[in-house]
């Protein structure tokens, strides 16, 4: 892919990001999920392999059917109440279909099966920002439109995400399949508490995005697709591979490591709100996701592959670390410190 065009597509995903993010209209906010959606597809096709385009189509034909049904949600709300405002939803049956058009967007439980498929058939680069940055204009659609939305339904769909997504990743072998059930898990804790702090929700999303930046890009980095390749890349390169189990452990919500302050502070929330039964219950569900983490450490520091003379030579790292490797890795492992600051911010 040409420089050039590599730009403009970047650029249309910053554009399209802004313009739903920024927007109060419910017609420009469909409006920047659809560049999102168009720019995002040459990324995800950029390989040329029939898995990207399994996934390219896949990805078109779910997003389009959540889109048609955000839009015909809007426009029933409009129809009803003469607003066209996103904080103005007031009509029952628009905010159970904005719920199901912004559920799929996300992939939340039970709307998920589409997501792993993709981000197998994506580039490491591509299933980042599948992971990270397409997540955040729904998210800010859901967060503008909290007050109007069932809790009992929005509890129900996030208990369910962090149950599958702590299930269904515990036999997977592939690193994407892997980090795909880790998003829907993570987006259910995100979801559980939007009604209450929605703040709270934006602050999980972005310690996320940060430790999932940090594991996608030192695997891009080491080229490392399957569990067998992450066992075989600790000879190469020992320290990264130290990093990454961190990372891992930390996105797991270990203490004291970054990823148990959103955790810790959505329990508490929870707990606040008179929701200790919610609480416990994804506090017990946690532990599925944290075997699959312990498991990708084991893999990536403890373990080595079987090395048979007759086996072809593995790669080396495809590209020297560079330095946001480095600072993310940093950031995921010491920002634990900083939770006595969240009470004033939020």
């Amino acid at each position: 892919m040409s420089p050039l065009t590599k730009m403009t597509l970047t650029l249309s995903l910053l554009l399209g990001t802004m313009t739903t993010i920024t927007s109060n209209h419910w017609v420009m906010a469909w409006a920047g999920l659809e560049i999102n959606t168009l720019a995002i597809m040459p990324l995800i096709l950029k390989s040329h392999h029939p898995r990207a385009t399994e996934a390219a189509i896949k990805y078109f034909l779910i997003q389009a059917t959540a889109s048609t049904l955000m839009l015909f949600s809007s426009t029933t709300n409009a129809w009803s109440s003469g607003q066209w405002d996103i904080t103005q939803l007031t009509n029952p049956l628009s905010c159970l279909l904005l719920t199901t058009a912004i559920a799929i967007k996300l992939g939340l439980a039970p709307f998920h099966f589409w997501f792993p498929e993709v981000l197998q058939g994506s580039p490491l680069t591509t299933a980042l920002l599948l992971s990270t940055a397409m997540k955040f204009p729904p998210t800010t659609i859901l967060l503008l439109t909290s007050h109007s939305l069932n809790p009992v339904l929005i509890t129900s769909m996030a208990i369910m995400s962090i149950t599958l997504g702590g299930w269904m990743g515990l036999n997977q072998t592939q690193t994407r399949k892997i980090l795909a059930f880790s998003s829907i898990s993570h987006l259910g804790w995100m979801t559980i508490i939007i009604i209450y702090n929605p703040k709270l929700t934006l602050l999980t999303f972005y310690l996320y995005t940060l430790m999932t930046a940090s594991i996608f890009l030192t695997m891009n980095s080491t080229n490392t697709l399957k569990l067998s390749t992450l066992m075989a890349s600790w000879t190469k390169t020992p320290m990264l591979n130290t990093t990454l189990m961190l990372t891992l452990l930390s996105l797991a919500g270990l203490p004291p490591l970054t990823g148990f302050l959103p955790k810790w502070l959505i329990i508490q929330e929870l707990t606040k709100q008179e929701m200790t039964t919610a609480a416990t219950i994804i506090s017990m569900l946690s532990l599925l996701g944290l075997f699959f983490y312990l498991r990708l450490a084991y893999c990536s520091t403890i373990t080595l592959p079987p090395n048979s003379p007759n086996k072809m030579k593995q790669w080396s790292t495809k590209k020297p670390i560079n330095t946001s490797i480095s600072m993310l890795t940093l950031l995921s492992l010491s920002l634990l410190p900083l939770s006595p600051m969240i009470p004033t911010t939020t």
